[in-house]
């Protein structure tokens, strides 16, 4: 199977499953989200990508083969920027994923069938062993989501994070 015959049948896999609006798109290779180009910015439930340049914080988080996250719980504001820098720690491919509990879970039954299927959407790093990752986001609607590493396995063996975005106060 060629992968654009890969592309449409994960494409129709989310459709059937109600998904296609929240599935990533499909990527060839290692490429980053520097080297594809612009961001591009699509509101979705927990906020909108943002340019490396309005990100007025940075917190780091650490990935591991030990399926944990460090730290597993993100507070940040609503409208606040963020740079997440993402550091695999381990010996094998990990990635961070930012969405809601429900479109996470369903992802990682995706990629149990479809476990070579690459990311290229602006709230998800690919994190190679030994690396660093990056994603800069604008937590512009409140409300507790979480972060998830969706690689085959990993999800069900317990690699999830809390991110309480805290309203502002109106």
């Amino acid at each position: 199977m060629d992968i654009t015959d890969r592309r449409a049948t994960w494409i129709l896999a989310g459709a059937l499953l109600g998904l296609a609006p929240a599935l990533p798109a499909f990527a060839h290779g290692n490429q980053t989200h520097a080297a594809a180009g612009p961001v591009r910015k699509e509101q979705k439930d927990w906020g909108i990508a943002a340019e490396s340049r309005q990100a007025r914080r940075t917190i780091t988080v650490s990935m591991g083969d030990d399926m944990r996250f460090r730290p597993d719980r993100i507070e940040v504001r609503e409208g606040e920027t963020v740079r997440l820098r993402i550091r695999n720690t381990g010996h094998t491919m990990h990635e961070f994923v930012l969405g809601t509990p429900e479109e996470l879970a369903a992802h990682a039954e995706l990629m149990k069938k479809f476990p070579d299927m690459q990311h290229d959407e602006p709230y998800m790093a690919h994190v190679p062993p030994g690396r660093t990752g990056e994603i800069v986001w604008t937590f512009n609607r409140a409300g507790d989501f979480r972060f998830a590493c969706l690689i085959a396995g990993h999800f069900d063996a317990g690699m999830v994070g809390d991110l309480h975005v805290i309203p502002t106060a109106r």
